[in-house]
Formats: structure tokens, sequence, C-alpha cells
């Protein structure tokens, strides 16, 4: 096993590739940001945000040379022009560069529905007088930032436009682990790092032997895995800044699958130590663990519900493995999955109304969404061989393992299953992605 460390470039990394649900967005108007000054900006702002609302699969940016006109002031705006293109909303900005070396970034988000009404020229009453009213500015903000992160602060702005004109936070601040396999590489499996959408991706570890099941910290900082590198299946924990790692399980047989707790206080895994699989819980403070299922039957791939009080897990129970949840207070449980052949890896999303899971039926192994309330199932993906889902901390997109071109790759769909998105790598095999909390 050797830790590599987050300023260590991957040999090669992934880029999203859009293959569904442009066309069934929400048209917005994201104006290439004007810059004033020498030379080339390290990074293009507004089409890091552009690409962010479209990967949501809410939004579908007008293309530039479709654009009736380029403003960067609200005055300039002819609202009309763009109503007529069925926009409601515009974002703007320009681009200085400050003495020290900085970028000073000034952008707003305009209501182009609000503005045609009144020409950008609406008034309201305040102290008794009628005043100009700007209430079309949804708003406007400036930020000075370093070279090294304009990317990153493009993120940001995706989020705040999102946020806007959603309700929901975004989450495009975020990043995703992952592993690589390559056989021909002296350590074939590596532990790697990158923005959401395939960017700045880092090495984190690579070891000879397997890795599997990254799992995110909730304050980011950490990640537990499996490692084989000591002859059987383990589980340690990760600081990604500082390296410092430590094992947290080695018990006989299997120690897999873990899941930090929603508090970070605790950690759901697999150990078959009594025989088969089941699941236990694990204080991170005091090492107790807790065994949550027993049996004969083998429980695996436990996730936390949103509340912290029980799992979801997939069990093989009732012959064929299906999802269940257990009470961590009384230790009740419940089957919840009933359609399809099988059902396993469940994971509910943060506002704990779905659960994602991989559903297996005639079609193959596919990602499918489950209402928690009535039951009524979607089928969100047709790809081959679907698994490993992971849900955004909004609950807006997915990530999971797939198939494409008889390889492994990551792909994206939104919570809705209209839009798709393909991570292809360029050296390896990509499996076991895990989304990161907020940022």
């Amino acid at each position: 096993m050797l830790f590599i460390g987050m300023a260590t470039s991957a040999h090669a990394s992934l880029e999203l590739v859009i293959t569904e649900g442009i066309n069934s967005a929400r048209p917005i108007a994201v104006v290439p940001f004007k810059w004033d000054g020498p030379g080339k900006l390290p990074h293009d702002v507004s089409a890091v945000i552009a690409s962010d609302l479209q990967r949501s699969g809410k939004f579908s940016p007008v293309p530039t040379n479709q654009m009736p006109q380029t403003p960067y002031t609200d005055s300039n705006i002819n609202y009309s022009a763009w109503s007529t293109m069925g926009v409601d909303a515009l974002l703007t900005g320009t681009i200085t560069k400050t003495e020290d070396g900085k970028y000073r970034v000034n952008y707003k988000l305009i209501d182009i529905t609000r503005g045609a009404l009144t020409n950008g020229q609406s008034k309201s009453l305040q102290d008794g007088n009628l005043v100009l009213s700007k209430d079309h500015i949804l708003f406007n903000k400036v930020a000075t930032v370093p070279g090294p992160r304009l990317r990153e602060y493009a993120h940001r702005i995706s989020d705040l436009v999102y946020e806007q004109l959603t309700g929901e936070k975004g989450a495009f601040l975020t990043r995703i682990a992952y592993v690589v396999v390559n056989d021909k590489d002296s350590y074939p499996y590596q532990l790697r790092i990158a923005d959401y959408d395939g960017y700045n991706e880092r090495l984190v570890l690579r070891s000879k032997q397997p890795l599997m099941s990254p799992a995110w910290s909730p304050d980011g900082r950490k990640l537990a895995y499996v490692s084989f590198q000591n002859g059987q299946a383990e589980i340690f924990m990760m600081d990604i800044y500082t390296g410092k790692r430590e094992k947290l399980t080695s018990f006989p047989r299997h120690n897999g699958a873990p899941r930090f707790s929603p508090d970070g206080k605790s950690m759901a895994l697999v150990l078959s130590k009594s025989g088969s699989l089941q699941v236990y819980t694990l204080d991170l403070a005091t090492r107790k663990l807790k065994q949550i299922t027993r049996g004969r039957s083998n429980n695996t791939e436990p996730f936390w519900h949103p509340d912290g009080h029980s799992l979801i897990f997939t069990s093989d129970r009732g012959g064929r493995p299906q999802i269940y949840q257990v009470n961590l207070g009384s230790g009740a449980t419940k089957r919840l999955t009933w359609q399809g052949n099988q059902n396993l890896g469940g994971q509910i999303t943060p506002d704990g109304r779905f659960m994602i899971m991989v559903n297996q039926s005639r079609s193959g192994f596919n990602l499918a969404k489950q209402d928690l309330e009535t039951g009524a199932v979607q089928v969100l993906t047709k790809t081959l061989l679907d698994e490993s889902p992971s849900i955004a901390p909004n609950g807006g997109m997915v990530i999971y393992s797939s198939m494409y071109n008889k390889n492994n790759v990551l792909s994206m769909v939104s919570i809705d299953g209209r839009f798709k998105a393909r991570l292809p790598a360029t050296n390896g095999r990509v499996r076991a992605p895990a989304w990161s909390p907020f940022l």
C-alpha cells in the first residue's frame, strides 16, 4: 500500500460526456463573462457554470452562438428577445485582475420574466416616494479569487444560481471518490478523488491488492475503505489531507461495506466472523461493536437512514436479495422492496423520500427509484450492469458504475431519470463511486 497525497495528479482524468436529457430542461442564459485583462483566463468561468447547470438535468443553457445579445449590465438587456426564446433567467458577469494578481469576479442573476413586464424599470414605494426598483435582479455579487481557485469559484456560482432558481441547495462544489483498476500498472488498484465533474483528479493511494467500497465521513475529511493488503478484507479509515490511516476492523474472514453514520460518530459495516454475513455498528470513539442482524441469511450493504435511527440493508433471507429496514432502537425489521427479481445496494435520498437501488429484472441490472411512502418504483437507467449507486448530497443526481465499450465506467443520472451522462476514464476500469457531502 502506498499513500500518494492530495497534491499528486493521477495519470488520466475523467471526462464527463452528456448522453441524454438536454432537450427536456429549463432554458437559461449564461452570458460569457467579460474578461478585462491581458492574455487568457486560467478557466472559462461561464463555461463551467453552464456545464454545471446542464448536468443538473434541470437547466438547458442557451448556446453562445444562439444568444440574441451578450449584455453585461441589466440596463442593456433586451428582455423581449430573451423571453421569446423561453429564457426566464440570465446570468452575466465581468472579470478583472487585481493589483496582487487575483481575479475580481462581478456577477448578477436577472429575472427575465419580471424584467420583461417593466423593461427593467419598475418602481416601488419607499417612505412615501416612488423609487426605481431592481427587484428583477435576483442577486448581484462580487468576489476576489486566486487564479488556482477560479474553477472552484465557478462551481460556487453554479450553486448560488441553482439554489436561487430551484429552492434547493446546489451540489457542484463537491467531490467523488472511486476505485480505478489498471491491470498493466505495477500498483493496479488505485483510490482517486476528483471534483464531481471529473476535473482535478487526484491519486490518494494505490495498492497491489484490491481496494473496495470507499465511503466519505460527514465532514468530508476522511474516507473509509476496504483493503486486501494483508491477504484478507480489512476496513481502514484515512484522513485524505494528512494521509493518516488507521485500521478499524480485521476480524476473521470478511470485513466490508463501511458507512459512516450521519453524525460521524458510528460506522455501519459487514462482518462474517460468526459465519454468515451480518450487519454491525462500530462506535468510532470506543471501538465498541454492536451486532444488528442475525440468523443464517447473508445481510450486507448497510446504509443509514438520514435520521440516523435505522439502517437499510440487503438480505437473502427471503430467497433472493431484497432490501430491508431495521430500527436500531427496537430491532424491528421490515421488507421494503417487492418489485423485480431482486433489489440490492439501496441508498436513501437526503430528504428521506426515495430509495435508489439496483433492480434486477428481465432487462438486466439497472438503477431504480422507489417512493418510500407509496412503494412506486421507477427504473432510471438502461445501461449495462449498473451497480454501486451513490447519491449527491442534495439528492438531485446519482453516480454509479456501469459498462460501456466492455469496460467499467462511471455514469450519472438525475433523480427523475431525464438526464444522463458518462465519465469514462482513459486508463482503467472505474468502479465503486462515492459522492462526497457538501464541502
